[in-house]
């Protein structure tokens, strides 16, 4: 019986996990980060590749070592009714409410929107997202070729136009790493600034939904047992996760080089256009279209896959065929509400779900030292749970936030939740919690031996 795969096969799937999990968004949010880091850029990027990479990679290998069958499987040790609100939760974030649509609005935004000009903007970005959601649908209603179509096709030309990019800017840097001046919260602290900034990538959230996938067409190339299944995620996703971590810290310091003769962009878009711009003239604008329009296809096209095959195993009412047009339809008419808003809306929910995630992770990594228990699981979550609350509300868009009760909220958080200031309230909560339940299950599990010997 076969228990490896091939080293073509290995690349494949390996190919396919990082298109999946390397959209636009990628490219903006390390850019930028390096244009305000500046020097500090190396600390920034090593804290956005530990949740940019090190999660995904994380979570991918939970599964296969859990041998869970999805995230629905993963959740349920915490309880049945918390399985299907965190895998709808998960599934919606990632899926039709912000991710999806954040594929098209980031193409249109950075590849096609600086190259009209006039006043007619939203019907452009209506027809370019009514076509951007038909080539989504086409594919993600042939599932059966997501290895050829992302792994063989889509992603090695994506990887083209980025490598052409990053060699041009390394070989004729715009300055040095040093030329800019650290932004007010990379001066100190850009370890932290860059591990919530990796947030915004929503990639250990899409592990969590990308790594069921990964199994399967594991299991489609004759890998059948368990742990065989498990060994060849583990060895995809690392592969996969170490050609991110190099790219992360080559765009983060492409930013960084470009305050040799710029100042900070607006967002990360605007300065990736600046940069093709500058090495590549108006062609570069071209260019950077096309990077960008792949990045953002191929992502989306993993997304309404991963969700639509989620939803018909837990609500088969209805066929993945029809979960497949409605992942494309809601995200359509999303995107036409325009970026800002989807970004500004995102991150409250991000800092959420992000503590929930982590936590699920590294329990269901480390499940085996405590026999899985669902009272470590619990407890660990309900702590968690309660602080998430508060990063949530502390993450609220300015205007919600100034509100008085909101005020009150935040800063009684802030008094009361270490680390809340660097939007890690929940990690001493959580810590706590793993403390409790794991007394709670030797006290539970000495009980349970006494009486048995009486």
């Amino acid at each position: 019986m076969k228990t490896k795969l091939t080293g073509k096969e290995l690349i494949a799937v390996a190919s396919m996990l990082f298109g999946m999990f390397f959209g636009a968004g990628n490219l903006i949010f390390p850019v930028r980060m390096g244009q305000l880091a500046a020097g500090n850029s190396l600390q920034a990027a090593a804290g956005f590749i530990l949740t940019g990479v090190g999660l995904p990679l994380m979570g991918v290998a939970a599964m296969g070592i859990s041998g869970s069958e999805g995230l629905r499987d993963m959740a349920e040790r915490v309880g049945k009714r918390y399985a299907v609100f965190l895998t709808c939760l998960l599934y919606m974030t990632i899926g039709p409410f912000f991710a999806i649509p954040r594929c098209a609005t980031t193409a249109f935004a950075v590849g096609i929107e600086p190259m009209v000009s006039g006043g007619n903007g939203r019907i452009l970005l209506f027809a370019f997202s009514a076509a951007f959601f038909a080539a989504v649908l086409f594919f993600s209603l042939r599932p059966s070729g997501i290895l050829t179509w992302i792994g063989k096709i889509i992603n090695p030309v994506f990887l083209f136009f980025l490598a052409v990019l990053l060699a041009v800017s390394f070989v004729f840097p715009m300055g040095k790493i040093t030329a800019g001046i650290p932004g007010e919260t990379y001066s100190e602290g850009a370890f932290f600034s860059g591990f919530l900034e990796g947030y915004n990538t929503m990639d250990a959230l899409a592990s969590l939904a990308f790594g069921i996938i990964v199994i399967n067409v594991i299991r489609e190339l004759g890998i059948r047992e368990p742990e065989a299944t498990a060994a060849n995620t583990v060895r995809a996703g690392a592969l996969s996760c170490a050609a991110m971590a190099v790219i992360y810290l080559m765009i983060t310091l492409m930013g960084a080089f470009s305050r040799g003769i710029m100042p900070v962009s607006e967002n990360g878009g605007a300065a990736l256009s600046e940069i093709a711009k500058h090495y590549f003239g108006n062609a570069g604008q071209l260019f950077l279209a096309a990077t960008v329009l792949l990045a953002c296809l191929k992502t989306a096209i993993g997304l309404v896959t991963s969700c639509a095959r989620t939803f018909e195993e837990m609500f088969p009412v209805q066929s993945y065929r029809k979960w497949t047009v409605k992942f494309c339809v809601f995200p359509f008419l999303l995107a036409n509400a325009g970026l800002n808003a989807i970004i500004e809306w995102s991150v409250p929910v991000l800092m959420f779900i992000y503590p929930l995630a982590i936590t699920l992770i590294l329990l269901s990594l480390f499940g085996r030292y405590f026999n899985y228990d669902r009272r470590v699981y619990v407890s660990v979550t309900v702590m968690t749970l309660g602080a998430a609350v508060f990063d949530f509300v502390g993450a609220l868009p300015a205007g919600v936030k100034e509100l008085p009760p909101i005020e009150a909220l935040t800063g009684a958080a802030s008094a009361v939740l270490p680390l809340y200031d660097i939007g890690l309230g929940w990690a001493v909560p959580a810590i706590t919690g793993l403390i409790v339940g794991l007394v709670i299950k030797k006290l539970g599990d000495f009980l349970k031996t006494g009486s048995k010997k009486r």
